[in-house]
């Protein structure tokens, strides 16, 4: 995870441009929550292309990401009091 997570931040600091986001809820399709006969999962929508870029060579694929950012963060974003260890 140490690696995806370097190259996010790397991506996300070099070249924004070229990182595609889309929220999960516009890509979904189906989902099931976990039971005892098998795992929870959801099913999404994407273009062709991603699914070549996932399923290809192992030197030409992306790295395609599941980012979740809680409830609690995205509150903090909005926040104009600064807590500590959100400085710097």
């Amino acid at each position: 995870m140490d690696d995806a997570l370097k190259s996010l931040q790397f991506a996300l600091d070099k070249y924004p441009e070229r990182v595609e986001l889309a929220p999960v809820e516009q890509l979904l399709v189906d989902s099931a929550r976990q039971n005892e006969k098998r795992n929870a999962y959801i099913k999404l929508a994407v273009p062709d292309e991603m699914v070549k870029s996932v399923r290809g060579k192992l030197k030409d694929r992306d790295v395609v990401l599941l980012v979740r950012i809680p409830n609690e963060v995205l509150d903090r974003a909005d926040s104009r009091i600064v807590l500590p260890g959100e400085v710097g």
